[in-house]
């Protein structure tokens, strides 16, 4: 079969396995990628051959999971429990070299065992300020400072991209100074322009040489633009792509989230995000959205993406989860987990 180039869509799977509908599906020539999610995670072998099957039915597909750490890790059975990402917030304040060095430690396991399963890259890492405030971040923040998250966060892409993963930061430009979680409401930030910039959007900035993709945040930053960052061209074409010179690939998040559904139909909120800047779109948890979508793509005759290819994982040379189980290097690691991040 021909390879067809990806499309701009990522969409899920209902399963363990792809039902004759998601076969039909992954063939369209708007279909991009798909992102794995709990339910269509058995074992290890399981994803194994699930990614082994969507790309004989279309090589170029991207796939992609959320694997952070702590309690977003889809992987489970037979990976390394990778620790909240604020655990090495925790040890810098007492050891900061030793927290240096086992944040590029887990980004080279992470993304190895990730790739070990035929996954193009993990939507990761979160780059957003740790905080009290949004508990939809919480721990997953690597710390409170912009200056020890830019510093553990670069060293857990160097070794993302060790292993040979294509990285992305999340969520831009900067989730973790909202109360509202964007999966159930809007979110709205009413700080002023100078704070956000000054604060939240410098890990972004500071890492952005690290950075193949970025996912902007479903929040509404009120004294910049009335839409959410993932719609508003003043974040992602003003400041994303001319100041800060970002040439990456920009997810937008789950088009069907509670905060984006805000912004109107499945239509609407695609040629938003679209038109805003945003290279892929990501319509999960509902399939009959995911349809729509394909409609509307079909009707403005969206263009293919150029960027796209560039977050294939290097696909050869791979080790395997059972070589990375007898590993020295990997258990040096899991051994340094127990020992300085529980």
């Amino acid at each position: 079969m021909s390879e067809l180039p990806p499309g701009v869509l990522m969409l899920d799977l209902q399963g363990t396995s792809l039902t004759e509908e998601e076969t039909s599906l992954l063939l369209h020539p708007q279909v991009g990628g798909v992102i794995l999610f709990s339910r269509n995670i058995d074992s290890a072998d399981q994803v194994a051959a699930l990614t082994t099957r969507m790309r004989t039915i279309r090589p170029g597909l991207l796939i992609a999971v959320d694997q952070e750490g702590g309690r977003v890790q889809r992987l489970r059975e037979g990976f390394t429990r990778i620790p909240p990402m604020y655990q090495l917030g925790k040890l810098r304040r007492r050891d900061p070299a030793l927290a240096t060095q086992l944040a590029g430690e887990l980004g080279w396991l992470l993304a190895s065992e990730v790739l070990a399963v035929g996954i193009d890259f993990s939507f990761a890492p979160v780059l957003d300020l740790r905080s009290d405030i949004s508990e939809v971040i919480g721990d997953r923040g690597f710390d409170d400072e912009p200056d020890d998250v830019i510093t553990l966060a670069s060293a857990f892409l160097r070794g993302m991209r060790e292993a040979g993963m294509a990285t992305t930061g999340k969520h831009f430009p900067g989730h973790g100074s909202v109360v509202a979680d964007s999966h159930l409401e809007l979110p709205v930030d009413n700080r002023d322009l100078t704070e956000i910039c000054g604060r939240d959007l410098q890990p972004f900035r500071q890492c952005m040489p690290l950075l193949d993709g970025i996912m902007p945040a479903h929040v509404q930053y009120v004294q910049a633009d009335a839409h959410c960052a993932g719609f508003s061209r003043f974040w992602l074409q003003n400041v994303l792509r001319k100041e800060l010179e970002f040439d990456g690939v920009i997810f937008s998040d789950d088009l069907d989230m509670a905060a984006a559904v805000q912004a109107g139909s499945v239509a609407d909120r695609l040629a938003m995000a679209l038109d805003a800047g945003c290279d892929m779109v990501l319509v999960c948890n509902n399939r009959a959205a995911a349809k729509e979508a394909l409609v509307a793509l079909e009707r403005r005759q969206q263009p293919l993406n150029h960027r796209l290819p560039a977050m294939r994982r290097a696909r050869e040379n791979n080790a395997t989860l059972a070589e990375l189980a007898n590993n020295d290097r990997a258990a040096s690691i899991r051994n340094d987990i127990m020992n300085h991040l529980q």
